[in-house]
């Protein structure tokens, strides 16, 4: 399966790498590619304080948990992106949360799901009919049934 990973999902999975989401980050390659829009990186990279303050982690410890989840991710230019592709996101989110468009247009551009833990974006989207959408729980579902061969 391939996914468009949004800032949300990274930002919980260096706070607790050995959690659900770290897991899933770390130990999924196998069944899902993921992929992210460059600006990601920068985006996690300016929140290194607030990582390291609510983690209680160092800097140091911080970009090691980055670097090992960065590690199973494709990271694609924004200038590869179809013009329609962001159109269509930007008239989906406008209303709900313009930051998100990066990640619907990789969604749309791609023809598949983003991975989300944002609730209001999720619920927002819905809404609208965008289906597109998995949360952590829907994909470690799926990924156990993948393990198990069903």
């Amino acid at each position: 399966m391939k996914l468009i990973v949004d800032a949300n999902i990274i930002f919980s999975g260096i706070l607790n790498s050995n959690g659900k989401i770290g897991d899933l980050l770390i130990n999924s390659n196998k069944f899902i590619e993921l992929i992210a829009p460059d600006f990601l990186r920068l985006e996690i990279y300016n929140h290194y304080p607030k990582l390291c303050k609510i983690s209680k982690m160092s800097e140091e410890q911080v970009r090691e948990a980055e670097f090992q989840i960065y590690k199973g991710i494709k990271f694609i230019s924004e200038e590869q992106i179809k013009l329609s592709a962001w159109k269509d996101a930007e008239k989906l989110v406008s209303d709900i949360d313009p930051k998100d468009t990066h990640y619907i247009a990789y969604s749309k551009h791609f023809r598949c799901k983003l991975w989300s833990g944002d609730k209001a974006l999720m619920i927002g989207l819905k809404k609208k009919g965008f289906k597109n959408i998995i949360s952590t729980e829907e994909l470690y579902d799926w990924r156990k049934k993948k393990e198990s061969g069903f």
